[in-house]
């Protein structure tokens, strides 16, 4: 017989037996870590197991025993906001249970931008760190970093990865997948994971590389090229571009293999401020483009509003519609306005405009392309169809490279800009030869026009040397025999040099023989060269000095500017009077004087007296006066070693004792 209190007491229990089951059902079971297998690894393998996190910063975590049973599962297929909707914590802990094979050798982690400050531990020892948690000190994200694990943390045949992120507020409104995404780490052979790392970064990078380098050698020539031709300014914005990109290329480059402080980026970010500016105005001035004030400052507002949105997603969280704001300026330039002008020029027929407007209605299509993208990407439904234009545009596969249609662009732009340097130059080349050869001529028209050195004039002897400071020169001389035994000294120097000196020289000599055959006189003479340069030498004009010497030694001279001669070593005092082409009816005074036997009249260009040495000191009338009676070819020699800058014209009259004894 059973008694009642003992049935009571049973069914009680049973009660709260079945009750305690049912509700235990309902009650969330503890959580275990999702354990990766990677005993069986031939290739690099992403982690994409759920893993194990928690918000908060504690250094135990880091320990392979510790009791992470009640962490929160993640998937790092998805976003950490789906995880903490709300909360946006500073440190996140994530923490990974993986099998090994004990026997296993040479196994590494690879990571990849997970954060501006994180640290990687394995079995409680850190293994890779980029910045610093707490106190927050950000890095870049750029570099591949690639560690091996020890073999001995192997030897259990499971390894815990636990990892310490630090998420700022901006990665946290900005970042898509702020934190830990499944592709921010791999695990596999070290030599395996190396090798796939130098592939990924010279075929990602290839084509950045090559366009950069087009661009700092393309800007090194225009470099070289202005300095020749200072008047030529699209050179020198050339060479300015090229000088940005030479600045700005190792930042990222460097940060491909170590992170470095971001404090490096930020610099990099200052050489924006002058980018705007610096390819619009290369462009404009290509074209012709006349920029006034007002388009300076729509440059300088796009070379702020570039700089401060390469900036701003490192520090400060602004809405999405402000960022759009801040790209807008230089984005309208580069996809409205310069299509604009190129196509409007272009139509004008300047040829170079056309070539130019190609890599840049390439550019404006990727600009509209990123935009229309952009839209699309924020409707769910086109979320996807966002994704793989994103990828058609920046990473275009071909083999192991990855091509973009921006960089495309851009060494296309480099390349039209280089085809019109190339074509300006073979341009200008054949213009040089050309002018050489108008030189050539010049040259010789002059050898002709010029006498010998050594003119031949009874009863006196006449020494002269020429040294033009170029292939041709601007002075002249002439030594034309008179009527009555005697001759016509005639020394001038035009103004300038070069060519266009050289063919006023030719007017001169030869408007000097011709009225030479009607008048001996040297007033009248210089009055007649004067008429005929007034108003024909461009404004311009040239000093004379005319001597008619006499068979008996008489002597007149007249001048027109141009410095006196030396008589037997001492100056000639002539009256002063106006250069030739200066004003028309302007008279010429002469002086008259006597050369005895065996005296010398040396007439000199005023390149003799103005050589210049090195420190600034001039050859001087002193110096002149003391070598009048020394060899013409000495006194040239000493003017030209002293430093010969201009045309330099020495010619000496000496009447000789013999004829004078017999007369």
């Amino acid at each position: 017989m059973v008694h009642r209190p003992f049935v009571r007491t049973s069914l009680r229990l049973l009660a709260i037996t079945v009750i305690a089951f049912v509700v235990s059902g309902f009650a969330p079971l503890p959580v275990h870590a999702q354990t990766f297998d990677a005993t069986g690894l031939r290739e690099p393998a992403y982690p994409g197991v759920p893993w194990l996190i928690r918000a908060g910063d504690e250094p135990a975590w880091a320990q392979p025993g510790f009791d992470d049973s009640h962490w929160t599962l993640f998937d790092p297929h998805s976003s950490l906001t789906s995880v903490f909707p709300n909360e946006k914590p500073q440190v996140v802990w994530y923490r990974l249970h993986v099998k090994v094979d004990p026997k296993q050798t040479g196994l590494a982690l690879d990571e990849r931008s997970v954060s501006r400050a994180f640290e990687i531990y394995v079995n409680g020892e850190r293994l890779i760190s980029n910045g610093q948690v707490n106190p927050f000190k950000q890095y870049t994200v750029g570099a591949r970093i690639l560690k091996p694990i020890p073999d001995r943390l192997l030897a259990s045949g499971e390894i815990v990865i636990a990892m310490r992120v630090r998420i700022a507020m901006v990665e946290w409104v900005n970042d898509q997948d702020p934190g830990f995404y499944v592709s921010n780490l791999q695990i596999g052979q070290e030599s395996t994971l190396n090798g796939i790392n130098w592939l990924e970064v010279i075929g990602e990078h290839s084509l950045e590389w090559l366009q950069k380098a087009l661009l700092i050698a393309l800007g090194l020539v225009a470099l070289v090229l202005w300095a020749g031709e200072r008047r030529v300014v699209e050179y020198r914005w050339v060479a300015a571009w090229g000088l940005l990109t030479l600045c700005e290329f190792p930042e990222p480059f460097i940060t491909l293999w170590p992170n470095i402080p971001i404090g490096w980026e930020i610099f990099n970010s200052v050489f924006r401020l002058f980018m705007p500016y610096v390819l619009v105005s290369a462009y404009f001035s290509f074209v012709r483009q006349k920029s006034g004030w007002i388009w300076k400052i729509v440059l300088i507002v796009a070379g702020v509003s570039s700089m401060l949105s390469a900036v701003q997603p490192l520090f400060y969280v602004v809405p999405l519609r402000v960022q759009l704001y801040m790209s807008l300026p230089f984005v309208a330039l580069l996809a409205a306005v310069l299509p604009i002008v190129l196509a409007s020029h272009w139509r004008k027929g300047n040829r170079e405009a056309g070539i130019l407007l190609i890599p840049v209605l390439l550019l404006s299509l990727y600009i509209y392309a990123e935009l229309l993208l952009d839209v699309l990407f924020e409707i769910p439904a086109w979320k996807q169809t966002a994704l793989r234009g994103f990828n058609l545009i920046e990473r275009y596969p071909v083999g192991p490279f990855a091509f973009s249609l921006n960089q495309v662009a851009s060494i296309l732009s480099t390349v039209s800009l280089a085809v019109i340097m190339i074509w300006r130059s073979m341009k200008t080349t054949r213009q040089q030869a050309r002018l050489e050869s108008e030189i050539a001529a010049a040259s010789e028209v002059q050898r002709v026009i010029l006498p010998e050195n050594r003119a031949t004039v009874s009863g006196f002897t006449v020494d002269s040397v020429y040294e033009p400071a170029q292939q041709v020169g601007g002075d002249f001389y002439q030594i034309l025999p008179t009527k009555n035994g005697g001759m016509l000294v005639v020394i001038g120097d035009v103004a300038g040099k070069g060519l266009p000196a050289a063919m006023l020289v030719s007017v001169l000599v030869g408007a000097t023989r011709g009225a030479a055959e009607y008048t001996a006189d040297p007033a009248e003479l210089l009055s007649n060269l004067n008429e005929r340069l007034v108003g024909r030498s461009g404004g311009g004009f040239s000093t004379a000095l005319v001597a008619r010497i006499g068979a008996e030694g008489d002597v007149r001279i007249a001048n027109a500017g141009h410095l006196p001669p030396y008589f037997d070593g001492l100056e000639v005092p002539l009256p002063g009077a106006l250069p030739l082409g200066v004003k028309t009816g302007t008279k010429y005074e002469t002086v008259d004087l006597t050369l005895p036997p065996g005296s010398r009249l040396t007439f000199y260009s005023d390149g003799i007296v103005e050589a210049t040495n090195a420190k600034g000191e001039l050859f001087g009338f002193e110096r002149s006066s003391e070598m009048a009676m020394q060899p013409v070819a000495a006194i040239v020699k000493a003017a030209k070693e002293f430093g010969q800058q201009d045309d330099m014209t020495v010619v000496a009259i000496t009447r000789e004792a013999a004829v004078a004894s017999a007369a």
